[in-house]
């Protein structure tokens, strides 16, 4: 590569969990009005796809950006084996902030980044259904 190129490695993963999304901050009014049927108290589901995105230099011995095995592990050990078939309230990162699929998303790039050298963290996707995804590239 030349000098300041970049190529890019992406990776799907699997998971599903549940969530509420409930502010202790707001009346039980207002968390209707803001989250809808996601208030429920009984919480409900989603089988999330989480994409992660890493960019840097092609190894000239490999010929790749990162190790796709040792993404894997990265991934099963920081976010899968915590997140899948959890309840997301439940989890520390989430005791201070709604666990929307936003602040999913943000988490699971905070638990990644700096974690998948010699590569740099993109990027994070996180598809909650067919129809929604979201995405965090860090601030």
């Amino acid at each position: 590569m030349i000098a300041g190129e970049r190529a890019y490695f992406g990776r799907r993963y699997a998971l599903s969990a549940s969530h509420r999304l409930h502010s202790d901050a707001l009346s039980a009014d207002e968390n209707r009005a803001a989250f809808g049927k996601c208030n429920n108290p009984h919480g409900h589901g989603h089988n999330y796809v989480i994409e992660v995105l890493v960019g840097g230099a092609v190894d000239p011995e490999t010929g790749m950006v990162l190790n796709l095995a040792e993404l894997d592990e990265v991934v099963q050990m920081r976010v899968t084996d915590r997140f899948d078939h959890t309840n997301l309230n439940l989890d520390p990162l989430f005791q201070n902030r709604v666990p929307t699929t936003e602040n999913l998303c943000r988490a699971v790039f905070e638990l990644l980044d700096a974690r998948v050298e010699p590569a740099r963290l993109v990027q994070v996707r996180v598809e909650e259904t067919e129809n929604n995804f979201f995405e965090y590239s860090g601030m």
